[in-house]
């Protein structure tokens, strides 16, 4: 469990409102600016404006509420501490997930999980399960079984799944998040997919 003591006063901050001082047209980069120059008034309101993102990403990682909660928490207490180094080279919300995204690897690190490495020379051709090609678009019943399925993958074959086809994110820049080879990326996607295609044709057998 996270150490309270850590945290800020932002941790129990649950406000719907812009946070004291800041309006709703404040950017991100104006925000994490005067957050790492202490004001904590413009963190509080990072953390309104991200936390649901964060958490949403943390969850369909690791498919446990309870991780994910602790793993958001996690994010914030990181980016309280690292806020100083955004620079503004790219956008806000891709620095934060990648933040995400390395808390939730180191997490599965921890526990022992691995990416499978190949190299470049070891692509395999794309190959969509069909029905899956955009999963937030899904009829309600295919994406809970699309979430089921999702569930059951592989840690390291259900990050690349997640980043490429729910978060659409391209295979470099999802290599550059997870210090693996483009090469690596495209063949964890298509392993995740053709065990979807497996996984989702077991649910369809009556029982």
């Amino acid at each position: 469990m996270i150490k309270t003591e850590a945290f800020p006063t932002w941790q129990i901050s649950q406000r719907e409102t812009p946070a004291l001082g800041w309006s709703a047209t404040a950017t991100d980069y104006e925000l994490a600016q005067a957050a790492s120059l202490g004001d904590i008034s413009a963190f509080e309101y990072l953390y309104e404006r991200h936390h649901r993102r964060v958490y949403s990403l943390c969850l369909r990682m690791t498919q446990n509420p309870s991780e994910a909660e602790d793993l958001a928490q996690e994010v914030f207490i990181q980016l309280f501490r690292k806020i100083g180094s955004f620079r503004g080279e790219s956008a806000f919300t891709t620095w934060l997930h990648r933040l995400t995204v390395n808390q939730v690897l180191m997490h599965f690190r921890k526990r022992g999980v691995r990416m499978e490495q190949t190299t470049e020379d070891g692509e395999t051709p794309v190959q969509v399960v069909a029905g899956t090609e955009n999963p937030l678009q899904m009829p309600v019943v295919d994406r809970i079984a699309i979430d089921k399925a999702i569930s059951q993958l592989p840690p390291g074959y259900r990050t690349v799944f997640i980043l490429h086809d729910v978060e659409g994110h391209e295979h470099e820049e999802i290599a550059r998040m997870l210090g693996c080879s483009v090469g690596t990326s495209k063949s964890q996607l298509h392993k995740a997919r053709m065990k979807l295609r497996i996984l989702l044709r077991q649910q369809a057998v009556p029982q």
